[in-house]
């Protein structure tokens, strides 16, 4: 009989090296928000891959990047107490770009690790096949790693291997969460987690950092859930462009999340947003714990 595994990983890299996709992929469902801008992901969120002999549990971390607030240093500190604690590490190195100097800098970061390293070469459904070859080969040249794996998660290719790898350098264990459980985050800082990829939707280019999200209520009722929510903004300026032309925006981005929510819940939403001004919230200790970092 096989012996069963269970452990943690995590998927480390660059900003907008795939990560988080990566993250949903595996676990089957939408538990990172996603979206083009690089450092998307605040929060570490775990989702859990349930096999019949293993359990894979994937700590989705913020991409490690030169701070230059105090949530910044903050998100850091974050991914690098999570890589000292978990079984093995998932290096992404996207298969459309070359290496450059932020792989080389993390791939020496992660070295010292008493975690096993896996490499992976992430979306390539975006490149041919001489280019992945050419890619798969730098890759090796990069550093020591337990594998390479290539994969695409949107395409869905390679997504089972990368799983089998993972829990091939777990250690035997029981089982660490319930059956069916496929993330232990509370479910308030994930919907406010959605309402911010939505918000982030329109507005990247202006204020992809700026915004915060935090769910104020819930209220369950028979038909519906209500759930008021504030979006944080730095300046008043930002909350005209968040709100949008006549609150154009603002519906938009509320008629987004609320989809999206109630795919989460599984019930009809009712999404009561409002724009505040926390002025600088980045840099100051106080607002930054009030919004949950």
């Amino acid at each position: 009989m096989t012996e069963y595994r269970a452990g943690f990983a995590c998927f480390v890299g660059r900003p907008n090296a795939g990560k988080s996709t990566l993250t949903n992929a595996l676990v089957g469902q939408k538990i990172a928000i996603t979206s083009s801008r690089p450092q998307t992901t605040r929060h570490t969120i775990r989702g859990v891959v349930h096999r019949p002999d293993a359990q894979l549990v994937l700590v989705d971390t913020p991409g490690l990047h030169r701070p230059r607030t105090l949530l910044g240093e903050r998100l850091n500190d974050l991914v690098r107490a999570t890589w000292s604690e978990v079984d093995v590490v998932g290096l992404c190195l996207p298969a459309d770009e070359e290496i450059g100097k932020g792989d080389r800098f993390i791939t020496g970061e992660i070295a010292g690790l008493k975690a096993d390293v896996v490499a992976v070469v992430t979306k390539t459904d975006l490149v041919d096949k001489g280019t992945l070859a050419t890619r798969l080969l730098a890759v090796q040249d990069l550093g020591d790693f337990a594998d390479i794996v290539p994969v695409s998660a949107v395409s869905g290719s390679q997504i089972s291997t990368l799983t089998d790898v993972m829990i091939g350098h777990l250690p035997t264990s029981p089982q660490l969460y319930p059956t069916g459980m496929l993330t232990d985050e509370p479910e308030h800082v994930l919907i406010a987690e959605l309402i911010r990829e939505a918000a982030l939707e329109g507005v990247r280019d202006e204020l992809p950092h700026s915004i915060a999200v935090l769910v104020e209520e819930i209220l369950p009722e028979e038909r519906v859930t209500k759930i008021f929510a504030d979006v944080y903004v730095e300046r008043t300026s930002q909350k005209a462009i968040v709100i949008g032309a006549g609150g154009s925006r603002l519906k938009d981005v509320g008629s987004r999340a609320r989809a999206q929510i109630e795919e989460l819940l599984d019930t009809r939403v009712y999404l009561d947003l409002h724009v505040r001004v926390a002025k600088d919230w980045q840099r100051d200790p106080k607002q930054l714990r009030r919004l949950g970092f």
